[in-house]
């Protein structure tokens, strides 16, 4: 059975100069010759004087042949690619179109050059600014591309969250169409939640708490609004094993049994609750970093709705002479540990739920 990955991302060569050229957030400066090139995407890494003056974005984002390269290093045989946060919510809404097609289409052109055929796959990125009639098209001409598999967006939606009814046409076309959507958190929570120091911590706050409850409290509303219940076919995978879902899905559907205007509202409507939710319309993917985690997240949903994944270029090693990348043998040990000696299990989150889930045909 194959290794796939089905979370690392990549930078498209024309969106970075794209970036390049921005006057304003999101956009990649060059502050020090010596660090490199950095991408800015909150205000707050505009005006930070610490390690968390945005990201670096070094030729691993958008060099197809590094992603090659980094795959092979680490015996991963195929890899579905996505956009990285900030995807395109910020493009002007009269070239939103033009800019996902052209985004989209060179994701395709990378996926299937010489040597590469059968090993790139990717999630398509959605113009979230254009009308709903463009976005609807788009993932229907998604559809259509032959290394397409889905497609990937962050959790505002159209800057109202995924609760907001404008997005019902959105689920209808996704469901009707069989396209997995690819779930990932950008904005994280509130500054001011981290408390005065957060400066001092780097990127460890907001990525290690942030994004999870950013995602946990998405998908949520998700649940709460009944967009499961509309669509039940709608089939989402969640990056970081689902944030905090797995561990707080006992609490959320306390919750919401013990709300009375909610307790009306289901017995009225036929609310599914997140555990069914959770076994049929949420893939988590395998990027927890830890045998609990993981556990966490297989006794949510199942063992056969875990893909492995590993958030490259993200968390490279510290220094170049490591060799392996620590976010990379730390999951794959996370999902060897937990399933012990069940070989099929381990294969099976590895990539046979990935091949068989996203039709990768390899």
């Amino acid at each position: 059975m194959p290794t796939v990955d089905i979370h690392t991302h990549m930078y498209p060569p024309n969106l970075m100069t794209l970036l390049r050229q921005r006057p304003q957030i999101p956009y990649v400066r060059t502050f020090d010759p010596k660090i490199g090139e950095r991408l800015i995407i909150l205000p707050t890494e505009e005006t930070s004087t610490s390690t968390a003056k945005g990201r670096p974005i070094g030729p691993a984002y958008y060099d197809i042949t590094q992603k090659i390269a980094f795959m092979d290093r680490h015996g991963i045989d195929v890899s579905v690619l996505s956009l990285a946060n900030p995807w395109l919510d910020w493009v002007d809404s009269g070239v939103a179109s033009r800019v996902a097609r052209g985004v989209n289409d060179e994701m395709e052109g990378m996926c299937g050059g010489e040597g590469r055929e059968g090993r790139l796959f990717f999630f398509g990125t959605l113009p979230l600014s254009a009308s709903s009639e463009e976005v609807v098209g788009e993932v229907k001409r998604l559809k259509g591309l032959k290394h397409c598999r889905g497609v990937v967006m962050g959790t505002s939606g159209l800057g109202e969250g995924l609760d907001d009814p404008r997005l019902d046409e959105l689920w209808k076309v996704l469901e009707s169409e069989g396209m997995v959507l690819f779930l990932h958190p950008h904005y994280g929570l509130p500054d001011e939640v981290y408390g005065p120091r957060k400066s001092e911590y780097g990127h460890v706050l907001p990525l290690a708490m942030g994004f999870p409850l950013e995602t946990t409290i998405a998908v949520t509303r998700m649940l709460l609004s009944g967009v499961f219940d509309r669509f039940s076919e709608l089939q989402v995978l969640l990056a970081h094993s689902g944030g905090t879902l797995p561990f707080l899905a006992g609490r959320i559907e306390s919750c919401i049994a013990h709300d009375a205007h909610l307790m009306k509202k289901s017995s009225a409507g036929g609310r599914r609750d997140v555990w069914d939710v959770l076994k049929k319309n949420i893939y988590l993917d395998a990027v927890v970093y830890s045998q609990l985690g993981l556990k966490a997240a297989i006794e949510a949903s199942g063992r056969d709705r875990l893909m492995f994944g590993t958030d490259h270029p993200f968390f490279p090693p510290s220094e170049e002479a490591e060799g392996e990348w620590l976010s990379v043998t730390s999951n794959v040990k996370a999902v060897r540990d937990a399933m012990g000696d069940k070989k099929e299990d381990v294969d099976a989150i590895l990539g046979g739920n990935a091949v068989r889930v996203l039709r990768l045909g390899v």
